[in-house]
């Protein structure tokens, strides 16, 4: 879901526990200054009094008290701007002092009963000054009380030492201006437009920010700054990043989305075949009836006994997995729209509006038209339609017609009635669904029921009203509509699945159909539902997942999906994606968004693409299941909000990325063994490389049975192949393979193990070398990294060295020499030498661990070559 983080003025908006704020202000006496130098001063510029408050001269500091909430509030005066922030009691209050004169502070309130300790210091205080002149010097010492009472209130250096500093979120969160105050505060003026910068060095800017180990400078001042405006907009990131969880959803939600044409009939029989068609239930239902009624009291009066009947049926009927509540429904003579949410969900949807449009009988009565709810769901807005447009074959025109007036006259009440007006398409989801009447171009009901009968459905759609009118964007251009697989919904004789046999004979035709608009939407199945007969229609559903999911993400496999931004302010906006607590990068390394900042004219739109790669960099942590296809994404916008964006997905696991241990152990495919088994293996075989020794453990599957393999069945296979069938390939290892012929190749692996492998030679090269490259520890070892370079002098030391791996690195690394040795002998016709394969394998074999301080200098690079022409020029006696 887009998720997204509000403030108002006055209040903290967290999540969905927004903080309601009665506040009054009554400013503290001199006392308030909680400098240690300054608690004990009597002198003048603790004595003055500006306003019935008290402040310190040096540090400028007042507080402020609520009636209705016994929270702490502390207001931060900076010139002519004044902030009031509340903090809730149940967690630790941080204060940050800084005065024109004195050094910055840092001081902790460290829980609740602290908290309503010193806020009661406070108020007796204030109570002491209301009765007391304001011009007759206090006595400090009760704020001495205040800090021998309270233990836990602690100070800190401006370097953090509470780590106050380091807990702020890297969340650029705008800052909140307090509507009650009187005085106008400054504004900043927007970033300036960026410098154009090409690709390359974007790219490089990116991996540097990865590579960095904490956050750097540079970025605190980016998110720091130094003005007291700027520490106050850290005060409030730091509140927020703490309750992170109570604002952010790391899931996806399902729609069900159901409209039905009912003829004014009375429900007949379960609506389970319908609203039940899959096994997961979803999370909201918006169910659509059209011709609900017939009757001339509906029309004329409002009030229909089937409105009552049809709400019962669907009550009953709804997914018997889940406990769901009535969110909103709307009616208009024959149009009803009903949206129910699982109880779970209800306290995440709000601003709920109703609003009907009727283009019936003069262009405004309610036989025809459209009705819908709009509302907001965990801060995504959506607008639901129902709509029944003009009948009849020729009337296409007027089916438009009606579409537009709906779009143009439908419009819904903001909470924040100061706001315009928010039309259909002024919503981040649009779901239309109804009877759009939409016919096809053929007068032959015949034709069309021959066509029928050989599921020719394709070739009918291309004489279908509606992708004709949406082709030509006369109506509903910017929507979609998934693939129609099912055939036409219209029409037939009631109570039965035979074709209109009235004297009219229709010809068949989908008039009932489901679209949508906005980003973020997959849908998961679209179909027609024959079991039901009660009408002349036949029911139809959708089910639509919101949210980014990625399917079966695999090993050097690029998936893509976009979505697209729109500018509906007046002034130009920068958008950004920026880094979560604690972050230094603003997406997990196997997910990119492109573009990732840029700036949007008004009424302007951009796609943004994401992309899902996994590298030889994350492809380890996510065949072990230490990660997974999940991340949220932080879009920011200047002077605006910031939407959340949940990516998930299912990762298929490689035997890329995977150690030699726990290949050495299988005899299956990988995607044959269990997740379970494959964290196992990944367990033992890190105890096996320490004590260089096979231990089978417990396992009761395939895998813990018999001796294992002296090498990985993957590089047996892919060495096999190399060693019959391109000893003599010209440039081996030197030119590309294709990127399809890799993909078939890894696939191959990972799923079974084959008689050949698939592509040419050069292909088969190179996924050896990405199977080399992207083991989680090299075939030699990283501990022995350093001793492989010092004794690279030394043929006998060498070797060595070599005894010292674990088994199955060493039966590895010999299998590997073998095979190289003999390429070798073929060089005049492979054109491969014995120094392009030490430079090439000494790279992949031999790699300097990832904790090296220093990058590897030429110096060991050479040592290192030189480590495997001893092994390549003279043989691995053992």
């Amino acid at each position: 879901m887009l998720n997204k983080q509000s403030g108002c003025a006055g209040a903290l908006d967290v999540g969905t526990s927004p903080v309601t704020l009665g506040w009054w202000e009554a400013n503290v006496h001199t006392g308030l200054c909680l400098l240690p130098e300054h608690m004990s001063s009597r002198d003048a510029g603790h004595s003055s009094s500006v306003a019935g408050s008290r402040q310190c001269a040096e540090c400028s500091v007042t507080a402020a008290s609520s009636a209705t909430s016994p929270d702490p509030m502390f207001l931060f005066p900076e010139a002519e701007e004044t902030l009031l922030i509340d903090i809730a009691a149940n967690t630790g209050c941080k204060v940050r002092i800084q005065g024109e004169e004195a050094a910055e502070r840092l001081f902790e309130i460290p829980d609740e009963e602290r908290c309503l300790g010193f806020l009661a210091e406070v108020q007796s205080i204030q109570e002491a000054h209301l009765k007391a002149s304001p011009m007759e010097p206090k006595d400090s010492s009760s704020w001495h009380q205040v800090e021998k009472n309270l233990p836990g209130l602690s100070q800190a250096s401006s370097s953090g030492a509470l780590g106050f500093e380091d807990d702020f979120t890297a969340l650029s969160i705008e800052e909140k201006r307090n509507g009650q105050n009187n005085q106008a505060g400054s504004r900043r003026e927007p970033p300036p437009p960026p410098v154009p910068q090409n690709r390359q060095f974007l790219r490089e800017r990116e991996g540097s920010l990865r590579d960095q180990p904490k956050v750097t400078n540079t970025m605190r001042k980016m998110f720091l700054p130094s003005s007291q405006s700027g520490q106050r907009e850290g005060l409030i990131k730091h509140l927020l990043a703490k309750r992170e969880k109570a604002y952010v959803n790391l899931h996806n939600f399902r729609f069900f989305v159901g409209t039905w044409n009912v003829n004014g009939q009375s429900p007949d029989s379960s609506l389970e075949p319908w609203l039940v068609c899959d096994s997961e239930p979803p999370d909201v239902y918006c169910i659509g009836f059209q011709e609900l009624d017939l009757s001339t009291e509906a029309f004329f009066y409002f009030d229909s006994v089937k409105e009552q009947e049809w709400l019962t049926a669907v009550e009953k009927a709804l997914h018997p997995h889940a406990k769901y509540k009535k969110v909103q429904m709307v009616r208009l003579v024959g149009m009803m729209l009903l949206i129910f949410a699982k109880k779970d969900q209800l306290s995440n949807i709000r601003e709920i509006v109703t609003e009907s449009v009727g283009t019936g009988v003069m262009g405004k009565m309610g036989n025809k038209g459209g009705v819908a709810v709009r509302f907001v769901f965990h801060n995504t807005t959506f607008c639901i339609v129902n709509s029944h447009l003009a009948a009849h074959v020729e009337d296409f025109e007027r089916r438009n017609q009606d579409y537009k007036d709906i779009c143009a006259r439908m419009s819904f009440v903001t909470p924040d009635e100061s706001l315009p007006h928010v039309n259909i398409m002024k919503h981040d989801v649009v779901i239309w669904l109804g009877d759009l009447n939409y016919r096809l171009c053929l007068p032959d009901a015949s034709e069309v029921k021959s066509l029928i009968s050989k599921n020719e459905l394709q070739k009918l759609l291309t004489y279908d009203q509606l992708n004709i009118q949406r082709t030509q964007k006369k109506a509903f251009a910017d929507f979609t509509e998934g693939e129609i697989k099912f055939i036409p919904t219209y029409k037939y004789d009631s109570k039965t699945d035979r074709w209109d046999s009235s004297g009219k004979c229709r010809v068949p035709a989908w008039c009932d159909r489901i679209l949508w608009r906005g980003g973020n939407i997959t849908q998961l199945r679209y179909g027609s539902h024959m079991d039901l007969k009660t009408s002349d229609h036949k029911p139809v559903s959708a089910l639509f997942r919101i949210g980014f999911e990625f399917q079966n993400v695999k090993f050097r496999q690029l998936q893509k999906q976009k979505f697209q931004i729109t500018n509906n302010g007046q002034v130009t906006c920068h958008f950004s994606f920026i880094p979560k607590l604690n972050d230094n990068h603003y997406c997990k390394p196997w997910l990119r968004a492109e573009p990732c900042e840029g700036y949007l004219e008004p009424d302007e739109s951009t796609d943004i693409s994401l992309d899902v790669y996994v590298s030889k960099d994350s492809v380890t942590l996510l065949n072990s299941g230490e990660d997974k296809i999940e991340d949220i994404l932080v879009l920011h916008l200047d002077r605006g909000k910031d939407y959340f964006l949940t990516i998930s997905g299912t990762y298929l696991p490689s035997c890329f990325g995977t150690s030699l241990e726990a290949l050495c152990r299988m005899r299956r495919p990988i995607r044959e063994v269990p997740v379970t088994k494959l964290i196992d293996l990944g367990e033992d075989s890190f105890l096996e490389k320490e004590k260089s020794v096979l231990q089978m453990g417990a396992l009761d599957s395939e895998e813990a049975s018999g001796t294992p393999l002296q090498v990985p069945k993957e590089m047996w296979l892919l060495v096999d192949h190399l060693f019959k069938h391109a000893c003599h390939q010209e440039d081996l290892f030197q030119t590309p393979g294709m990127q399809e012929e890799l993909e078939q190749i890894i696939d191959c692996l990972d799923t079974s193990i084959p008689e050949t492998i698939p592509g040419s030679n050069h292909s088969v090269a190179e996924a050896l070398l990405i199977f080399l490259e992207a083991l989680p520890e090299p075939v030699i070892c990283y501990e022995l990294y350093q001793r492989c370079l010092d004794w690279s002098h030394s043929s006998r030391l060498c070797r060595q060295v070599i005894f010292q791996l674990p088994r199955c690195h060493r039966s590895v690394f010999r299998y590997l020499m073998s095979f190289l040795r003999e390429l070798l002998r073929y060089s005049e016709d492979n054109k491969v030498s014995v120094t392009m394969i030490a430079a090439l394998f000494s790279s992949l074999l031999l790699r300097p661990p990832p904790n090296l301080v220093t990058k590897q200098s030429q110096q060991d690079r050479q040592r290192a070559i030189n480590f495997l022409y001893s092994f390549l020029l003279a043989g691995d006696e053992e």
